[in-house]
Formats: C-alpha cells, structure tokens, sequence
C-alpha cells in the first residue's frame, strides 16, 4: 500500500484499463454486482471525509495528493434479485439479503478490489485501498452515487513518491503451519 503519492495525472485510458480489470473478477451467479465511481478532483472526497482539524495531524499527507480516487461500490438488493432468476431460485437467497449466511457482494467486491490493486502494481502505479468508514453516507451523498449502493472502499491511485510504511507493516507475517488446514484424513 502506497501512501505517498505525486501529484502527476495518470496517462488517458489507464483507470479505465484497471477498472476493466478489476470487473472480471469473480462474481456470484455472475450478478456483477460491483460498480465504480472515478474522482479525478479527489479534493471533493476529502472535504466530505477528513476535516480541516484533522486533516492538519493527518499523518499520512501525501495520500492526499494522488490524483484519482476509485470509490469502491456494491449494490445488495442485486444479488437477490439475481438469486430470486428461476436458475437460482432453489437456493432461497432471493429472498433478502437476511438469506445470505454469506454477504457475497462484499467478497465479490473485495476479490475486485484486489484485482485493481495487483493491476495497478503491474502498471507501476502506486495504490492504496482505505476504509469510508463513519464518512459512508456522506460520500453516497456528496458524489451523488445511485441508491442502493454500498461502499466497500477507497482506492488511491497515482505515481507512487518515497513512501514510509505504516507500522502495521512492521507485523511479521503468521507462519504457513498456522494458516494452513488439512482436510484430508492422516
């Protein structure tokens, strides 16, 4: 994850490529459920998420300056509209989206986003995917996104600057015999 970004604008048909990317990713029942909303003046995004207080100790100001923000987007009420369709009917997730033991739009949503970052990283992009959390509904409103949708997240996108890991970074990675399963009987 990128968090230091020059000011540079991308090269015409570069977002659209990645985007192009990223909506082939799997999809439940093929429901394509996964929409975008580009920002190419990401100033508008920031007013409505990070105020000027704390904006001034944010400590990551050069998140600030890439150019493109891709606002990350699922719309529910389609999967159960996709799965209530007579070749999924018998599943009985038509019925609402209570039905889902799984919430497959944030799955699918999130195997997109993961194509648009290890798209972006082929491309020599820097990228970084954040959470809207409490600032939900003010962006829905604020970049006028349809009714209906969710925002899973945010991805920055710009030429990366030098940049200096979170201290998350700094977590070692859990070693494979802990994460790994056998399924198979001895």
């Amino acid at each position: 994850m990128c968090r230091n970004f020059l000011p540079d604008p991308l090269a015409d048909g570069v977002v659209d490529d990645l985007l192009d990317q990223a909506r082939r990713s799997p999809s439940a029942g093929n429901t394509q459920a996964v929409e975008f909303c580009i920002v190419t003046q990401p100033e508008r995004y920031w007013r409505l998420t990070l105020s000027p207080e704390r904006r001034a100790e944010f400590p990551w100001p050069g998140l600030l300056a890439a150019p493109v923000l891709v606002v990350v987007l699922t719309e529910p009420d389609r999967y159960v509209r996709r799965y209530a369709e007579p070749d999924k009917s018998q599943t009985g997730l038509g019925e609402s989206t209570d039905a889902w033991p799984v919430p497959y739009w944030w799955v699918d949503a999130g195997m997109a986003v993961q194509n648009l970052l290890l798209g972006a990283s082929a491309a020599g992009l820097g990228s970084c995917f954040f959470g809207t959390f409490e600032h939900e509904a003010a962006v829905i409103e604020g970049l006028d996104i349809p009714e209906g949708r969710r925002i899973v997240g945010t991805v920055a996108l710009g030429y990366p600057a030098n940049d200096r890991p979170s201290s998350s970074a700094a977590r070692p990675r859990r070693p494979l015999g802990e994460i790994i399963y056998y399924g198979d009987p001895p």
